[in-house]
């Protein structure tokens, strides 16, 4: 386990600079807004303030203000931000993200939830917070060989938490860092106490007509958003899940390109009319960064292609069922992605026992609604100390 710090060279802060002022622009359809994809004038805007207003070493800064650590897991290196609590009754917590994001949707989360004393919370409900870039992801770095599913992330993930000492903790997630979440309960069940999740899918069960037929009017929308959703909304997800490695070379290369392919789902995916109502524009370009300067486009994409890619590999590691024995608790946010419902849930985690829906956020919930992510992780976690 070796300590570390991101010092990015100028070089290739100098590097990116030169591609950005060297970019060729497409063209686009007039008048089509977000419907075809990111506007062009939208993505001159954000790409001129990237070349002359972002200030990474003000993101390294705040990155590096975290303690930071690499160990080799399973033949692949693991990124994680380490943060012990100094209440001495604190319960471990690790905190896995998803895509397009990284270790830095967690910054404004970690303090509360480390220390909530100093942050005018109630001390008994502590942390030790760990947050780990998933393997292919950021300064995790790409892998060096196929087989990095979700199931094989999590027993390195119950690796991790056993080389930290820690026997007993609880697991959270979004996006795919809610599957990993799922399965490190399954995979490490004497020693996860609960699993908490900001998102889920839920498919119709076997008896979908009655089922269905027994939904209100909320559900039967949030039923009828995931039609959709399916019809319109996966193209990303089939891209990476069946030419991983064609995708890499684009945005690999362009860092406009590597810009726009992460903006269209933090547009799609997050609450507001602009996603800059719901996370800056400098925090989002932080995760650019993050998988720019780590060249990992292609290496995080191929976890799609590990995981889910075709539609009965999507079909089961999103939807379960996942028999956990430990709780399982859901914060439901009503710009997600995905929009549950509790019927579906009980069918497919037979364990749960908190559902919170609240009245706004997105996908982004530790960014976009940092104090309702941390007020629900803390009342689920309550009855497990």
């Amino acid at each position: 386990m070796r300590p570390f710090r991101i010092e990015i060279d100028q070089s290739d802060i100098d590097d990116l600079n030169r591609r950005i002022d060297a970019t060729r622009w497409p063209s686009e359809i007039p008048g089509s807004g977000w419907d075809r994809g990111v506007p062009l004038s939208y993505l001159k805007e954000l790409t001129d303030h990237w070349r002359h207003g972002y200030d990474w070493r003000a993101a390294e800064a705040e990155l590096n203000a975290f303690p930071q650590f690499v160990t080799t897991i399973d033949g692949a290196d693991v990124h994680f931000l380490h943060v012990r609590s100094p209440e001495p009754d604190a319960i471990p917590l690790i905190l896995t993200h998803g895509w397009p994001g990284s270790v830095a949707e967690f910054l404004d989360v970690i303090g509360p939830l480390s220390d909530p004393r100093a942050h005018g919370g109630d001390p008994a409900d502590a942390f030790h917070v760990v947050v780990p870039s998933m393997p292919g992801y950021g300064f995790s770095g790409p892998t060096a060989e196929p087989g990095w599913d979700v199931r094989r992330i999590a027993r390195a993930w119950a690796e991790l938490m056993n080389r930290l000492g820690y026997e007993r903790y609880v697991a959270q997630g979004g996006d795919w860092g809610k599957v990993v979440s799922l399965e490190l309960g399954l995979a490490d069940p004497e020693h996860v106490a609960g699993v908490h999740l900001n998102m889920l899918v839920t498919f119709p069960p076997q008896d979908a007509p009655e089922a269905i037929g027994r939904l209100d009017e909320s559900d039967l929308g949030k039923l009828a958003h995931s039609g959709e959703f399916a019809d319109t909304g996966i193209g990303w997800q089939r891209i990476q899940a069946t030419r991983p490695q064609t995708l890499a070379y684009g945005l690999t290369d362009s860092p406009v390109g590597q810009l726009a392919w992460i903006l269209d789902k933090f547009q799609e995916w997050s609450g507001g009319k602009n996603v800059e109502e719901a996370i800056s524009r400098d925090r989002l370009l932080t995760h650019v960064m993050i998988y720019w300067l780590t060249a990992t486009a292609g290496s995080s994409a191929q976890l799609y292609y590990e995981s889910a890619r075709g539609m009965a590999d999507f079909a089961r590691t999103w939807g379960g069922p996942w028999p956990l024995t430990a709780p399982v608790g859901v914060a439901v946010f009503p710009d997600d992605a995905t929009r549950p419902i509790r019927s579906f849930a009980e069918g497919i985690l037979p364990t749960l026992t908190r559902w919170t829906e609240f009245d706004r956020g997105g996908h982004f919930a530790a960014m976009e609604q940092p104090q309702l992510l941390i007020e629900d992780v803390r009342a689920f976690t309550r009855p497990l100390r």
